[in-house]
């Protein structure tokens, strides 16, 4: 008897928890508050694809309990046989129909949100210029992730800038020489997959998709949303995120104004010195500290620096502060297992932590 409540406490237990951790969930990360037109398609459909099965559900149980309860054995009725209704038409034709139209409800709207979502003619137009529609092209890598304008020359690394109330369209790849990753924001939409056998300068086995984001819910749901790797890549998988800035079109224009015409300038005597140690020690040839890197996607092996001053995470799991940076430095393999950063570059001593995180903390968009 004892061991019987033990494991009915376990039971109501486990059952409490999990009502509790379903409500857990912000606007920024979750896919029950979507904040922009693909996210309410899907949305929509999950609604309309559980409304159904809780209606098929309900129906089951009702026919269950009716069975159970009707059809009972009881005593002295032993050998009574019911009415059979094995090869009644009408009954049968009631339980074909029924699945058959319940499918329709759920596959008319299923398929029209498909080939819309689908539509990314934008990206191939030769005609379009880059203020009809914002291309950016995505690279995933072991454990960060690029964004690259390709229309304004701009890349930025693990912080993706674009503009509201239109669609943003996107190409993606992942790093040949790794694995397969997937892009995904969970409250704007999306999840699909970075191929490592892409290649988006030759357009060859490149996935594409269009997102928009709404400005109204973007103000609600704070100064960033949240991206993430869907795709099980390695040891630091739940590691891979990115922020999503999502900013008015004139805010984009000149951010976009402001990047083009931006350079790094070390302002201290500290940061000369550390960015002496920048080229020193060999981080220049893997990061670059312009956001207008001419160099071929292939040879960007690193996040692009150019705005790490402003950033709001380190390697986009720390917090952005001083303290953050110098730990990344002197053991990035304890933030982020298996990346590549490690073992790349001699140790650092405290002089050296100091002025490698003077320079990197003022690299930040200055216009000429």
């Amino acid at each position: 008897m004892r061991k019987r409540l033990t494991k009915w406490r376990l039971l109501s237990l486990f059952a409490a928890l999990t009502l509790v951790l379903a409500g857990c969930g912000e606007p920024f990360l979750s896919t029950l508050q979507p904040a922009g037109e693909v996210a309410d398609m899907q949305y929509d459909l999950m609604v309309l694809s559980t409304l159904i099965m809780v209606v098929v559900i309900a129906v089951v149980t009702v026919i269950f309990i009716y069975v159970v309860v009707k059809f009972r054995r009881r005593k002295g009725e032993e050998n009574n046989i019911p009415v059979q209704v094995e090869g009644n038409h009408k009954l049968e034709i009631i339980w074909t129909v029924i699945p058959i139209l319940l499918l329709l409800v759920l596959t008319v709207p299923v398929v029209s949100a498909t080939f819309k979502l689908a539509d990314v003619d934008a990206i191939e137009d030769k005609n379009r210029k880059p203020e009809d529609a914002i291309v950016v092209n995505v690279r995933a890598n072991l454990y960060w992730w690029e964004f690259e304008y390709a229309d304004y020359g701009v890349v930025t690394s693990q912080e993706l800038v674009v503009p509201t109330d239109e669609k943003v369209y996107f190409n993606l790849e992942s790093n040949q020489d790794e694995v397969k990753h997937s892009f995904w924001i969970p409250s704007i939409g999306g999840k699909m997959d970075t191929n490592v056998d892409s290649n988006i300068e030759k357009g060859t086995n490149v996935n594409q998709m269009w997102l928009k984001f709404d400005s109204k819910r973007a103000d609600q749901a704070g100064e960033y949303f949240y991206g993430k790797c869907a795709e099980l890549c390695g040891p630091s998988h739940a590691l891979m995120d990115f922020k999503v800035k999502a900013i008015s079109r004139d805010e984009f224009d000149q951010w976009i104004s402001e990047m083009e015409n931006s350079k790094a300038v070390a302002t201290t005597d500290l940061a000369k010195q550390g960015e002496q140690l920048f080229e020193e020690k060999g981080c220049i040839s893997c990061h670059a500290v312009t956001p207008m890197d001419e160099r071929p996607a292939a040879a960007r092996t690193a996040p692009n620096l150019a705005t790490f001053g402003e950033r709001s995470t380190v390697a986009g799991v720390l917090k952005h502060n001083e303290e953050s940076i110098r730990n990344w430095l002197k053991d990035p393999e304890a933030y982020k297992p298996a990346n590549k950063m490690t073992g790349t570059y001699p140790k650092l001593n405290d002089e050296e932590l100091d002025a490698l995180t003077e320079y990197l903390m003022g690299l930040k968009v200055t216009s000429n």
